[in-house]
């Protein structure tokens, strides 16, 4: 077991069994740290935040990337702590600051499939486990399909998987086209759930789109697996509210009638990520490159 594979399973076993004020308080500790060192994570957080805020000062922009690291440290705790939660604890804390979602559950009611795509934001496995939870109390199956990027070394990449399936999520490797492809388009066919991370392209097939005075390049997956099965499509945000807890925002159904119709609901999804990285942004895990656009 190298370092990496060994600090994580360390993390997985052991944070659960430590106080959440002294979790937290070390958590935020260490993310301060990070922030004050400036490592090209940081970097790149501050330069996605920039977009965002162009007009803001040195100092203002400073506390955005605190703020930043601090909510992306408490993601990180919570993933090492969330598999010995109770969901129906966090449904309960959740379900009063989600809306929208029961668009997307009277859709699969109706036996249609729903692609719920999100951006980096908030903290998305918690999100999970509330809609999966939201999904069993209406008698729905309580399953979903993701799509995760292959880490290295493999063995961490294993970890992560375990992790998530211990959550409930059916996990495919986004390098493994032919089996994800197959595994997504048979969950929305039998009208059931796939949640997609979809602020980078990753496969160089996305669609250009204006973000934020730039151009960037998004995934034309989640708009293309709707064409392709008559799923109805969402952007959705998870996000950290003041106070503590968890919120989610779904929005309305983007049509996607076929594949003519990719390009634009694409597009909406890029206004709607927008919107909602905007009202959450320090919860904006953007710690990686934007995928530039062809023009961008």
């Amino acid at each position: 077991m190298n370092a990496a594979e060994l600090g994580y399973t360390a993390a997985w076993r052991l944070l659960r069994h430590v106080p959440a004020p002294l979790a937290g308080a070390g958590f935020r500790a260490g993310a301060d740290l990070a922030w004050r060192r400036g490592g090209a994570g940081v970097r790149r957080l501050r330069r996605n935040l920039r977009r965002v805020r162009p007009e803001a000062s040195e100092p203002e922009l400073d506390r955005l990337v605190c703020a930043g690291m601090r909510s992306y440290a408490r993601y990180w705790l919570e993933a090492f702590r969330l598999p010995a939660l109770d969901p129906a604890a966090i449904h309960a804390r959740m379900r009063p600051a989600t809306t929208g979602l029961d668009v997307a559950v009277a859709a699969m009611q109706e036996g249609r499939g729903v692609v719920l795509a999100l951006p980096h934001v908030g903290n998305w496995d918690v999100a999970g486990v509330h809609v999966i939870e939201e999904l069993r109390r209406h008698g729905l199956p309580a399953e979903m399909t993701t799509v995760v990027e292959r880490l290295r070394p493999d063995p961490v990449y294993r970890r992560f998987v375990e992790y998530r399936e211990s959550l409930g999520f059916e996990i495919v490797a986004q390098d493994d086209g032919r089996r994800a492809h197959l595994a997504l388009t048979r969950r929305l066919r039998a009208g059931g759930l796939v949640c997609l991370i979809a602020d980078r392209d990753l496969t160089g097939t996305g669609i250009d789109v204006p973000f934020f005075g730039d151009t960037i390049r998004l995934p034309s997956g989640p708009a293309s697996l709707c064409a392709l099965t008559g799923a109805q499509l969402h952007a959705a945000v998870t996000y950290f509210p003041p106070g503590g807890g968890w919120g989610a925002t779904v929005s309305p159904a983007i049509a996607v009638p076929d594949r003519t119709a990719v390009p634009k609901a694409t597009l909406e999804l890029a206004r709607a990520f927008e919107e909602y990285v905007a009202a959450h942004l320090e919860d904006w895990h953007m710690l990686q490159e934007l995928t530039p656009g062809s023009r961008g």
